[in-house]
């Protein structure tokens, strides 16, 4: 499985980094080239013939951050593509998409634009706890504990499946049903907040360093390559540094641009 980091940060921002300036991007995973995990960041890092080859968006919430370049990739890909793309996500997420973004007032609605018989959109409603083929992948949407509607992810290729958290608290079913999965291959956990934080983390349902260690240990397999994502970009050295002094032996604090095969 091929996953191409686009955007890993809870906020979009300029920072300081060691070779220069970094662009911080809300979250976007590309997976193979056509499956989108979230949609904080697409258009702003694809070339138009890369995005043209995206079929399915994967929602985790319809929380800003999260689904703010879905705008602009409906806008980039009209008249470009012949089959819609598939919006999928649990039904909760949809309503909410539909209500509160494509509605016509705050965007279009692209669920019926251009035409409502070929719209830039399809919706797919995706039953929790069960797998849906979607991109020559199994797709598993496990509910979490946030303040909307949320979940997390089980991606599974063949006999290799990744886990993608979503914005989380303390849960239990996500971290019981990677437990489970065989050939499980690495664990995208968010982290939110330094732990200094913890409160705010708390009312925000977010995990810092400390709670992401609690977590991971739920999986009971502290050998699997844990990816840490979502940082908040005023945060991010504070945090980073926390998650290094967590003794966790194969974790790593993602940036932009990376890709990663798994």
């Amino acid at each position: 499985m091929n996953v191409r980091v686009l955007g890993c940060h809870g906020s979009g921002q300029l920072v300081s980094g060691e070779n220069g300036p970094v662009q911080c991007g809300t979250c976007g995973f590309l997976v193979n080239d056509q499956l989108l995990v979230d949609a904080g960041t697409v258009g702003s890092r694809l070339y138009l013939e890369e995005q043209r080859r995206i079929r399915v968006v994967l929602l985790t919430h319809a929380h800003f951050d999260h689904i703010r370049e879905l705008p602009t990739l409906a806008d980039n890909l009209v008249g470009e593509i012949q089959d819609p793309i598939v919006i999928a996500a649990i039904p909760e997420v949809l309503d909410e998409l539909h209500r509160h973004i494509f509605n016509g007032t705050v965007y279009p609605d692209f669920f019926r634009l251009p035409d409502p018989a070929k719209p830039l959109f399809v919706s797919r409603a995706l039953p929790p706890g069960q797998e849906t083929r979607l991109c020559g992948l199994g797709v598993t949407p496990i509910p979490v504990n946030h303040v909307v509607p949320t979940v997390g992810f089980l991606l599974r290729e063949e006999t290799s499946t990744v886990l993608f958290s979503g914005d989380t608290y303390h849960t239990d079913a996500l971290w019981q049903a990677a437990g489970e999965v065989d050939g499980l291959q690495a664990a995208f956990i968010e982290s939110s907040f330094p732990d200094e934080m913890a409160e705010l983390a708390r009312v925000a349902k977010h995990l810092t360093p400390a709670l992401l260690a609690e977590e991971f240990a739920k999986i009971a397999r502290p050998e699997l390559p844990v990816y840490a994502y979502h940082l908040k970009p005023r945060f991010r050295a504070q945090i980073r540094q926390e998650l290094g002094r967590l003794g966790i032996r194969h974790l790593t604090a993602l940036e932009e641009g990376q890709t990663l095969v798994l």
